[in-house]
């Protein structure tokens, strides 16, 4: 399975397999890009129902939660955003997000049951219940994915995946069907 078989491209399976799992999780920009578009775009939450809770600093989103940030958009049944108050404003902390959760940037797309947003100490995504990410007709699957921002890295337990090679002009010639 881990050969050092070359393509006729040139690259080898390992290779070519790794560039496209990395492909297929949401490639978000550097942690500096990152950083300086926190800055300049709004976080946009709605839902049908808000809950807040001052003490605990919580606030519970639930029914059709849609959460946009730039080319970014997050959707679940309900997401508990934590935060904390500081001198200006308030900073997310952790985002938990529930029931039919959907990650959309571009052509890229990630589904699962439950994802958990951390900000500190290292901004990252975890997503767990099924997770499955795809970018056209590629699949990745596993029990769950994490996904580091500020090193553009990712982890997938127990992955499986599913690419579509592509042959002379661009056809598409499938090597496995993607699970359903």
């Amino acid at each position: 399975m881990y050969g050092t078989r070359q393509k006729k491209n040139g690259m080898s399976g390992v290779v070519a397999l790794l560039a496209a799992v990395l492909c297929l999780l949401p490639a978000l920009p550097s942690f500096a890009e990152t950083k300086k578009a926190a800055a300049k775009e709004p976080t946009v939450i709605t839902s049908e129902r808000l809950t807040t809770d001052n003490t605990a600093k919580t606030a519970l989103f639930e029914v059709n939660v849609v959460a946009k940030k730039g080319d970014m958009t997050l959707f679940a049944d309900k997401m508990l955003v934590s935060y904390s108050e500081e001198r200006g404003g308030s900073n997310i902390k952790k985002i938990d997000a529930e029931g039919n959760v959907k990650l959309v940037r571009g052509a890229r797309v990630v589904t699962s049951r439950a994802a958990t947003y951390f900000a500190a100490p290292e901004e990252h995504v975890v997503f767990t219940g099924e997770p499955r990410a795809s970018e056209g007709e590629n699949v990745v699957t596993g029990t769950k994915m994490t996904y580091y921002m500020s090193s553009d890295n990712s982890v997938v337990e127990n992955s499986k995946v599913f690419l579509v090679e592509r042959k002379d002009g661009g056809d598409a010639r499938k090597k496995h069907s993607p699970p359903r």
